[in-house]
């Protein structure tokens, strides 16, 4: 299969043609390989605008999503990003095309130590991976500019993790449980929150404390 022809299909009629424009995320979506984060009975599903099973229950995301996410982000070079649910691995590497550190945890193992070695396979030095339940996310790594849920907390974002965010820095999140709402929040420089609901979503659930 033409996995190069597939990628460029992806990035013209399921990013650029639904409303992405971000230079720097069409750019990462372009040099991320995503068939290489899926089982290979699915890689030729790769490019497809949809979720693909990883295992555990667990999927990954599908690419407008990925690009969705990213882009209301608003990644910059020196920023660092906490994700919370590494899943396949896919999600921190686009973000690692882009900024400066990505921390990403993942409460699976088998998850962990896939992505781990995929991500190590293909040279990235700026992830770091970490085994664990994401509810009270990364603090002695923070503060985070950007934060992302790759799950979706029932009710609320865990505030530990809210309280990781930088001044300044967005996080985004699905909410809910049958009917989720992506949400984002930004922390101004006074240290206050603001939520900005966003579109309908579907993600599996976040597992552990937060679930």
């Amino acid at each position: 299969m033409d996995f190069t022809k597939a990628k460029e299909n992806m990035i013209q009629y399921h990013l650029k043609a639904r409303g992405i424009k971000n230079p720097h995320v069409l750019d990462a979506m372009r040099k991320v390989d995503r068939h290489l984060f899926v089982p290979p009975e699915y890689q030729k599903e790769a490019y497809y605008d949809g979720p693909i099973p990883i295992g555990f229950g667990q999927t990954i995301s599908q690419p407008y999503i990925v690009a969705y996410m990213t882009e209301m982000l608003n990644p910059q070079p020196e920023d660092k990003v906490l994700e919370i649910g590494c899943g396949s691995g896919y999600q921190a590497a686009v973000f690692a095309e882009i900024v400066k550190e990505v921390y990403t945890i993942e409460i699976i193992k088998p998850l962990y130590e896939r992505a781990q070695k995929t991500l190590q396979k293909l040279g990235y030095k700026n992830i770091y991976c970490k085994l664990g339940d994401g509810y009270e996310g990364w603090p002695e790594k923070a503060p985070f500019d950007i934060i992302l849920f790759a799950a979706a907390p029932k009710e609320r974002i865990p505030e530990p993790v809210i309280s990781q965010l930088a001044k300044g820095g967005r996080l985004i999140a699905p909410v809910g449980e049958i009917y989720q709402q992506l949400v984002l929040i930004t922390k101004d420089k006074t240290g206050s929150l603001h939520t900005k609901p966003l579109i309908p979503v579907r993600f599996v659930p976040l597992t552990g404390k937060g679930g």
